[in-house]
């Protein structure tokens, strides 16, 4: 019988830290977004699976940005600044590589029984 997993158990913290790059640069893609935002839509895409706090993705984001993946610029709305986040090329680049690995690891772990088709 395959193991089950019900819709928003995050997953285990070691799994996270590949995963979330990842899933901060494919949100992206489409524009820019402020961290709060990014927390709320992980969250909501992925029905609690890869749930990540801020405390979690401000740090995540700054390494991002200090490598050259992101770029940043502040913006005040409703008297509150919040900084945006876009991808930039090497950003793109690297969520097309990031997206073949994972591919990759899906059928890999799927030829091993581990990873099960959805309904």
């Amino acid at each position: 019988m395959a193991p089950t997993r019900t819709p928003s158990t995050p997953v285990d913290r070691e799994l996270m830290r590949g995963a979330g790059p990842t899933a901060v640069l494919k949100l992206l893609e489409r524009g820019e977004m402020y961290g709060y935002e990014l927390v709320e839509a992980i969250d909501k895409r992925t029905d609690g699976i890869l749930a990540m706090g801020q405390s979690t993705l401000y740090p995540l984001l700054y390494n991002m940005e200090a490598k050259g993946l992101l770029a940043s610029r502040w913006s005040e709305e409703n008297a509150r600044p919040r900084k945006y986040y876009r991808l930039t090329a090497a950003g793109r680049k690297r969520l097309a590589a990031d997206s073949l690995q994972w591919r990759a690891v899906a059928q890999a772990m799927g030829s091993l029984g581990v990873v099960y088709a959805l309904s």
